[in-house]
């Protein structure tokens, strides 16, 4: 199966004392499942939290994930699904002149949590709303990103 989500991103990272803030932008992900069963898969995805305004500069969190994906039936075209995986992320932050917090890039490991109901509305085409929760190294230490998307998924 594939998928695309978008969404909205909610970064909880320190904003710092001197300049506004702006901790919200566009979540997207693209990403492939492979259920073993009815109940049981895994899911490798490329996820992008958009930019996060703060500082005088931007953040920018992304990265792969790769979940173990179970999922139950609610009805009989609803289900519920919850992941549990890692995400391997790199982020990126500018600060102007004076900012008090740290600037630079960033790369790690860190984990990731999704909730969501998905719609079979045909055999082939479903529809879904999520929750995600990213954990990310930033610069300025290890900070969460939040997501709500809605998607389509594919089944061949």
């Amino acid at each position: 199966m594939l998928g695309l989500n978008g969404g909205r991103s909610n970064y909880h990272t320190p904003c710092g004392s001197v300049y506004a803030c702006d901790d919200t932008d566009n979540y997207w992900s693209l990403y492939g499942r492979s259920m073993a069963s009815d109940y049981w898969g895994t899911e490798l995805a490329y996820i992008d939290m958009g930019r996060m305004h703060r500082a005088g500069g931007t953040t920018r969190a992304y990265g792969l994930n790769l979940s173990l994906v179970g999922k139950v039936p609610i009805a009989q075209s609803l289900g519920l699904f919850g992941k549990v995986g890692a995400l391997y992320g790199h982020t990126r932050t500018s600060t102007a002149a004076g900012a008090d917090i740290a600037g630079g890039s960033d790369n790690g490991f860190g984990l990731s949590l999704g909730v969501g109901l998905s719609w079979d509305f045909s055999p082939k085409v479903a529809a879904v709303l999520e929750w995600d929760h990213y954990n990310f190294h930033f610069r300025s230490g290890r900070d969460q990103v939040h997501a709500t998307s809605i998607g389509l998924q594919y089944k061949f």
